[in-house]
């Protein structure tokens, strides 16, 4: 029989402060080379690894790797809090403190008003009993834009809450959901179908001369980009989901084509290849 696992807050408690504790050593005079050498910009790019990482796990439904890629973001966590540390800018138990604050303040309906006032949210005359998700959503919007405005001392422009560091497809899909908001948008998927034809003819009309022109087909192909995004909103598809889905095809299809063919790809021809791409999606339909 496999041991009964004790999830008891406090054994949760020490298990993330045991974390804590190694991460301070691994940073320590003592610590680790590697890890002492790193800062906030050198670390970066793991962050955005181990983010996706977990994406691929839960993609592939393999929970024993989420489990693992979920330690190593943690990791990233706790990596830039020790750093913020040794800074004197914040520590981990600042990072907890606020999250949960932040959770108690935006959930009214859950922890009560009184709980999330004195949490910090000064959001007054919010729908917070019997309320669905989509309630739950402008409640939350609107919580947010309140806790921005103290922040700042004003109310910030529409966009301003869109993350520039996210990436772009999503980004373009914040910012017409965002802009959608105030009324400025495309009424249906016709006009945004005959917006990615307009933007598409933009293009084209650019790469005939593409040497002299590069910043502006560099400039067409973005605003065709952007459209193609805000038809995934109106289609209620995420855009960035869905590349990522049909990079996944992409990948398993050529695959096939190397698994397929009784000579290097470089030695076929175009029309070979087309020949063996096109058998590989018939096989795809027999299954």
């Amino acid at each position: 029989m496999a041991p009964v696992k004790d999830s008891s807050l406090g054994d949760r408690c020490s298990s993330f402060a045991h974390a804590v504790e190694i991460m301070e050593r691994l940073r320590g005079p003592n610590g680790c080379p590697w890890d002492r050498e790193q800062d906030f910009d050198s670390i970066r790019k793991y962050t955005l690894e181990e983010t996706y990482e977990v994406f691929d796990a839960i993609e592939r439904r393999d929970w024993a790797a989420l489990q693992d890629e979920l330690g190593d973001l943690l990791l990233q966590v706790l990596f830039y809090a020790q750093m913020a540390s040794e800074a004197g800018h914040f520590s981990i138990e600042e990072v907890t403190q606020g999250l949960s604050r932040k959770l108690i303040r935006r959930h009214p309906h859950v922890f009560g008003e009184e709980a999330a006032a004195a949490a910090g949210n000064s959001a007054l005359g919010l729908t917070v009993d019997g309320i669905d998700s989509k309630q739950v959503l402008r409640n939350w919007d609107e919580i947010k834009k309140l806790e921005k405005a103290h922040k700042q001392g004003d109310v910030e422009g529409r966009l301003e809450s869109v993350s520039r560091s996210m990436p772009a497809l999503s980004e373009a899909t914040k910012l017409g959901a965002k802009a959608a908001k105030a009324g400025f948008d495309w009424p249906d998927v016709a006009g945004l179908l005959a917006k990615v034809r307009e933007e598409t003819a933009e293009l084209e009309a650019e790469i005939p001369d593409l040497a002299a022109s590069i910043a502006r087909s560099r400039e067409e192909l973005g605003d065709l980009l952007f459209t193609a995004a805000n038809l995934a909103r109106h289609l209620k598809i995420d855009p960035e989901l869905a590349l990522r889905d049909s990079n996944a095809k992409f990948r398993g299809r050529f695959r096939a084509m190397e698994e397929k063919s009784l000579r290097p790809l470089e030695e076929l021809s175009a029309d070979q290849l087309e020949a063996l791409w096109a058998t590989v999606k018939q096989g795809e339909l027999k299954k």
